[in-house]
């Protein structure tokens, strides 16, 4: 292994965007009352499955 270099690195410009500041923005979107319901994401699906194991 070896040690510190003597020699510093110099500075360098960013790639472009990644200093840029970003605002997050949130949508309200409405949903019809008459529409289904969305599928379940994965882990709850999992969940429900292994709730339902555990009544039989």
């Amino acid at each position: 292994m070896s040690g510190p270099s003597s020699a510093p690195r110099g500075e360098h410009t960013p790639a472009p965007g990644v200093t840029w500041q970003t605002e997050l923005v949130r949508v309200e979107q409405l949903v019809d009352d008459d529409a289904p319901d969305p599928r379940p994401n994965r882990a709850a699906r999992r969940a429900m499955k292994r709730a339902a194991r555990r009544t039989k």
